[in-house]
């Protein structure tokens, strides 16, 4: 079943949504948030243009197929999830910071390292590693939560010193960040895949500690093949990738990486369908199922129609 990309959603009765990245969030009745994953693409904090088919369905199904997995280590935002590109959710008020686990020396910490840089958000890393190599224990490197532009790295001594965080409730954060990358890393492993480093973000309700967001998916977290990394690494080369990492390299290729005065240029048709394969593929092998497209007629009119459910069934 094709299903058409859904770039901006307007819900008739809802209002002008909250539009992310590539999710628009509505705010619903009694604390509730009606969460839509577009198939909008970003990448250095830029939304590209293309649309990618199937991505909101992939990322949306797969973070709630995460959330499940993960939900005795921390409460999660997630209600239901009516359809692929919809979840219903808890209405959190988020941390000022995303925490960041690596495992691996990879993306923006392999960029920091090859430039010099052996100081990571507080945290040092030793001489002689190598790109993709296995870090000696997995290290959190937290970012702010930029309303514009770039998220920034941050150190836990600058968290605290400005108050941006609670002392207690940051070594909550820790904790439960160190145990969910441990659980990400096993589901990962069960699959064939390595989970190189990964983005968490936590908010509040009613007080509570809550996973909210997205978890281990595609957009959120890196992933390489098991199998041949180690040849990879003896090589030099680089190990197969199934995140998108590879789109963040394409962009640095061709000579976009966010900054004043880069021209972000266009994705052609077919690395489009190449991005909507890889996701695909990437839900398929960590669910051990088979991705089938959900329709998006009318997607606009029946958000309405489950929205009105979401408040007529809350206790």
């Amino acid at each position: 079943m094709a299903a058409d990309p859904i770039g901006r959603t307007h819900v008739p009765g809802f209002g002008e949504p909250y539009r992310g990245k590539v999710r628009d969030v509505y705010p619903l009745a009694d604390r509730r948030l009606g969460i839509v994953s577009s198939d909008r693409i970003s990448a250095f904090d830029h939304v590209l243009r293309q649309l990618i088919p199937y991505k909101g369905q992939v990322l949306n199904s797969l973070a709630a197929f995460m959330f499940d997995r993960v939900s005795d280590l921390i409460e999660t935002h997630i209600i239901s999830v009516p359809h692929p590109n919809l979840t219903i959710a808890k209405s959190c008020r988020g941390l000022p910071v995303e925490v960041v686990v690596r495992g691996y020396l990879s993306g923006h910490a392999a960029r920091v390292y090859g430039a010099g840089g052996r100081l990571l958000c507080g945290v040092d890393l030793p001489d002689g590693l190598s790109e993709h190599q296995r870090l000696p224990s997995p290290i959190l490197t937290p970012t702010t939560k930029a309303s514009e532009g770039h998220d920034e790295d941050i150190t836990e001594a600058e968290i605290l010193s400005r108050g941006l965080v609670d002392a207690g409730l940051w070594a909550d954060v820790k904790r439960v960040a160190f145990a969910l990358f441990d659980r990400g890393t096993e589901i990962a492993s069960e699959r064939g895949l390595i989970l190189v480093d990964t983005k968490y973000e936590f908010g509040l309700h009613e007080g509570r500690l809550v996973l909210m967001d997205e978890v281990h998916t595609p957009d959120s977290s890196r992933y390489v093949e098991a199998e041949g990394y180690a040849e990879a690494m003896a090589r030099g080369s680089k190990p197969r990738q199934l995140s998108k990492e590879f789109v963040r390299e394409w962009l640095i290729e061709h000579g976009f990486m966010g900054k004043e005065g880069q021209i972000m240029p266009d994705f052609p048709p077919e690395f489009v369908s190449r991005i909507s394969q890889r996701y695909i593929e990437l839900y398929e092998r960590l669910t051990g199922t088979d991705f089938v497209p959900a329709s998006t007629a009318d997607f606009d009119s029946r958000c309405a129609v489950w929205f009105e459910e979401a408040l007529r069934d809350r206790p």
